[in-house]
């Protein structure tokens, strides 16, 4: 028992109801992804960039991109049917506690080896100026530097914490990713505000320097499975990306629902967003995005995010589990990259996930303890499949994109206080 468990008793929790969210399933399987892949590396403008016994540089990042393996490794072995000789680089800012080890380890958990890649991976934090856009120096990897050309392979999307012609994709990769930290530190000295436009200076820039052979953008659906694959000459990726971005937005999930009092969360990673949570599907942002909540409870730090607990400052409420995965060597380089500490800040710690819950409820202002609304998520990804709880039924029966496919129920937790109901 925590020093605040009587202060939270009061906060009952509701019975809920199981909830599917509909969205389009238009998804790629892996035999059209590959067969995209190597019709696209028979394009004239992209396969007569890659020379015989020219070394090729291929960017992977650090999110959890799906079918990023199956790409990169198709990628990889057109380079080769090219007489090229590729090699891929951790192409991903300050994430992995802004080391080449913990980079290369990042890259390692998604299966991502010189083993499954069939090349070599080189890691290194050092850049090489290239150039200069908008006053400040352009940096690019230097291995990337040292390469023939270079293939850039990013996931195109809408960004958590800024908005404009261009978000996360292509020139973010070019600027951020080939950047390393010092060039992310750079690109994020002004604030999120003027992201856009430095994207395209520097992202600009880059391409007229040095040989951006191709863009490969990744587009997902509701589901984040793989529904197009965009290859790009690097010439055309300043024009072309942001009709892509529009694209990725109006395919993107949502929660069919308009606001709640406490909206729940088990688990935030870097795999599930670079701010841990996406902040378009969830809220909890400086910008008008995602569902209104007015507080948020989280239970866990995935796995796959290496104690990085980047976007923690955004939820009020947090387990002592949560508190136990959170390693500071990984997260707070990311805070410096970001000039930012707010989404870095340590939510109020409690003991499991019903107190987390309770107290999230208890801190509300304008709550209504016999009627709470009240959302339950696996994390900002897997949006299908919710918990709502009872108050939110008659809301959820005028969305024709929700169904309720169960009867109300309470909640089962186990003897430590952790949930036991699966979504």
């Amino acid at each position: 028992m925590s020093g605040i468990t009587k202060l939270v008793e009061h906060a009952k929790i509701p019975p809920f109801v199981k909830v599917k969210q509909y969205f389009p399933h238009n998804e790629l399987n892996e035999e059209e992804i590959i067969d995209i892949v190597r019709e696209n590396f028979r394009r004239p403008e992209l396969k007569e960039r890659i020379k015989q016994g020219q070394r090729i540089c291929i960017t992977a990042g650090s999110r959890g991109i799906s079918n990023i393996v199956l790409v990169l490794r198709e990628i990889v072995n057109q380079v080769k049917a090219l007489g090229a000789e590729p090699f891929i680089i951790p192409a991903m800012g300050s994430h992995g506690g802004a080391t080449a080890e913990g980079q290369l380890d990042i890259l390692a958990s998604y299966d991502i080896t010189e083993a499954t890649m069939g090349c070599p991976i080189l890691s290194s934090m050092e850049t090489v100026v290239v150039g200069e856009a908008g006053g400040l120096s352009v940096n690019l990897d230097k291995y990337a530097d040292e390469a023939d050309g270079i293939i850039v392979v990013n996931r195109i999307k809408a960004h958590t914490g800024f908005k404009g012609t261009y978000e996360s994709g292509l020139m973010k990769m070019i600027t951020i990713g080939l950047g390393k930290q010092k060039g992310a530190y750079l690109a994020h000295s002004a604030g999120d505000d003027n992201m856009p436009e430095r994207l395209f200076l520097i992202g600009s820039e880059m391409i007229k320097k040095r040989n951006i052979i191709m863009g490969v953008g990744l587009m997902e659906n509701a589901f984040d499975k793989t529904y197009k694959i965009a290859f790009l000459p690097g010439a055309a990726i300043p024009e072309e990306e942001p009709k892509l971005l529009l694209e990725a937005k109006a395919a993107m999930g949502r929660i069919f629902l308009d606001a709640c009092d406490v909206l729940v969360l088990q688990k935030i990673g870097k795999n599930y967003s670079g701010g841990g949570m996406d902040t378009n599907i969830v809220g909890r942002s400086r910008l008008p995005i995602g569902i209104k909540s007015e507080r948020m409870a989280i239970f866990e730090l995935s796995a796959e995010s290496h104690g990085n607990a980047t976007g923690m400052g955004r939820a009020d409420v947090a387990t002592k589990k949560f508190l136990s995965q959170l390693s500071f060597d990984a997260t707070y380089p990311n805070a410096v990259t970001d000039h930012d500490s707010s989404t870095y800040k340590i939510p109020l710690i409690v003991d499991n996930e019903r107190e987390a819950m309770q107290t999230a409820m208890a801190i509300c202002l304008n709550i209504d303890y016999e009627n709470p609304r009240i959302i339950i998520l696996k994390n900002s990804l897997e949006i299908e499949d919710i918990l709502i709880s009872e108050t939110l039924i008659p809301e959820a029966k005028t969305r024709e994109e929700l169904t309720i496919v169960s009867q109300p129920f309470d909640l089962e937790f186990d003897e430590a206080g952790d949930l036991k109901t699966v979504i």
